[in-house]
């Protein structure tokens, strides 16, 4: 769902609601005659948005004939009429397209969701540019759940206040349940999607919440079994009819998660001219205010430049990063191999899911093109763009 879906109904019904208004108030200055040349002050100078419209008496001071305020009254009254049948054919393709976009997310819902299902209202908290809030996306929209997203400010991140859990993604269900951590948020809406009659709630009790106190002094919080289907025998054998897909699934998915996320900062900022244009990228597709985003851009390019050398320290990566990156990415084209079209076969399987949401974070920067330029993974690459876009996966 689109935040532009949301805002046109209230524009257009403003925008309706001032032509009724600036009609009214016309209709009653023909009406009733004032003396002296002044001005008109339409709207609520305390809304939102201000609506403004002047309208001087057009005359001198002083007495005026009865044949002038007659034409001047004629004149507004038809002045009046055109903005009132103006606000009322507003106001009808207002609650006409109001009622068109609701019809259409329900019928939405109900494709994506059996019904009655607990997962008609998803919401995503998330950053647009993160890679593990990519993966999330590219399960729900391979599924073809219905979800709103909200893209949370990097810096005060106001949208996550009410939540103790201070990371993203974090996605809530039904308004009240709070799922956590992607890994965690894919395994559970899978579990769900696979075992009829189940309760999300029962579901993330699979997964306990463990928090300690890492080497560096941090508080670190994990998520036990993450990567585990909770499923009973007979829709593990459904799931994974093939022996050893399942803990092949689990392996690449772990992979994504330590190791190829941990490639793309190196390699998104790998200079200072592609460290800037990642931070124009995040800047354009994040949530910033003005200042914000010049400070993130400019400063923020000159640190994460700094820190990806500290992380290709810390990785043991190579002088040229470019190439770590290209030995991950066909090491996976390899362990898809050449008879199947995705890990999971004819369909994606989650770990295709997690790999094509972290990849794809690099779209429009050098990296990405010079990934799939020197590397063999095109081909199924294009093939996961397909499948998310055109959810096959929501059967």
């Amino acid at each position: 769902m689109h935040c532009g879906t949301l805002c046109k109904p209230n524009m257009a019904a403003a925008c309706a609601r001032s032509l009724v208004k600036v009609g009214c108030t016309t209709l009653e200055s023909s009406v009733l005659p004032r003396s002296g040349t002044g001005a008109l002050l339409l709207g609520n100078a305390g809304s939102r948005v201000s609506r403004r419209a002047y309208f001087g008496t057009g005359g001198r001071t002083g007495a005026r004939s009865g044949t002038l305020w007659s034409l001047r009254g004629g004149r507004n009254g038809a002045l009046s009429c055109a903005f009132l049948l103006g606000g009322g054919v507003g106001l009808y393709h207002t609650v006409k397209f109001y009622w068109d976009q609701e019809r259409h997310l329900a019928q939405e819902q109900a494709q994506a969701a059996p019904a009655g299902a607990p997962l008609a209202c998803l919401t995503l908290y998330q950053y647009q540019t993160c890679p593990f809030c990519s993966k999330v996306r590219a399960f729900l929209d391979y599924h073809g759940l219905a979800y709103r997203v909200v893209e949370v400010n990097p810096v005060m991140r106001q949208e996550i206040k009410w939540s103790t859990y201070r990371k993203v993604p974090i996605l809530t269900v039904d308004e009240h349940l709070q799922l956590n951590d992607s890994s965690v948020i894919i395994s559970s809406l899978k579990t769900f999607l696979v075992s009829k009659g189940s309760n999300m709630s029962d579901i993330l009790r699979c997964y306990p919440e463990l928090k300690y106190v890492n080497d560096s002094g941090k508080q670190v919080t994990e998520y036990s079994n993450k990567y585990w289907l909770m499923l009973s025998e007979d829709d593990t054998a459904t799931v994974y009819p093939d022996k050893g897909t399942q803990k092949e699934e689990m392996k690449w998915r772990q992979w994504a998660d330590d190791w190829l996320v941990h490639l793309i900062s190196p390699n998104v900022y790998r200079s200072t001219g592609e460290a800037l244009a990642s931070f124009d990228y995040i800047v354009r597709e994040g949530k910033f205010g003005a200042l914000e985003g010049v400070f993130a851009k400019y400063v923020g390019a000159a640190a994460m430049f700094i820190i990806a050398k500290r992380l290709k320290s810390r990785h043991n990566l190579q002088d040229d990063v470019r190439q770590d990156l290209y030995k991950a990415v066909n090491d996976w084209v390899a362990a898809v191999g050449k008879k199947r079209k995705f890990m999971g076969g004819e369909q994606p399987n989650l770990a295709d899911l997690a790999v094509f949401g972290v990849l794809r974070v690099m779209e429009g920067l050098e990296a990405f093109d010079d990934m799939m330029a020197n590397t063999k993974v095109k081909p199924w690459y294009r093939r996961m763009e397909a499948a998310t876009r055109n959810h096959d996966g929501r059967s």
